[in-house]
């Protein structure tokens, strides 16, 4: 069976059994390595990704259920070369560590400000609450999504006066 896909702004076809687990897909078939293998269950976000501008996690959602979707991956979050203010905000913090976490806790701050550009510390740490991270940088990882907001705000400003 041949699958239509959007995947990063790209149309793309695979042939692969609709119950496949889309981090499957987008690892291994199409070797897109933001979105990592994590716990297999859906509960570490490592996994995630975003569809239609919401954060899923992929180690649970079948392929077919990204048909007719918007998937972007980290890989796609960054326009024209410039990196998403999310992006730059976790390297301006310095918010890794060993890194593993950081594609979802990358992707779920982006779908937060898909939905809320100026969301409150609380707001932020309960859209982060299901993303483990094992290395213990979550002041840092904090400290970026705060920053986040204030370079994403500017990112809508500059756009709006375009």
């Amino acid at each position: 069976m041949t699958l239509k896909l959007t995947i990063n702004g790209q149309e793309r076809e695979l042939a692969v059994p609709p119950q496949t687990p889309l981090l499957n897909v987008l690892r291994n078939d199409l070797a897109l390595n933001g979105p990592k293998y994590g716990c297999g269950l859906g509960e570490c976000g490592a996994c995630s990704v975003l569809i239609d501008g919401m954060a899923a996690r992929t180690c649970v959602l079948p392929v077919s259920a990204a048909v007719g979707h918007e998937v972007t991956t980290l890989d796609g979050l960054s326009q024209g070369g410039e990196l998403d203010p999310v992006q730059q905000a976790f390297i301006d913090a310095q918010a890794a560590q060993c890194g593993y976490c950081l594609n979802g806790m990358i992707i779920t701050i982006r779908a937060l400000l898909n939905h809320n550009t100026q969301p409150s510390t609380q707001q932020i740490r309960t859209a982060l609450e299901h993303n483990l991270c094992r290395c213990g940088t979550h002041v840092e990882i904090l400290q970026a999504a705060e920053r986040a907001v204030v370079i994403n705000a500017a990112a809508l400003q500059e756009a709006s006066h375009e």
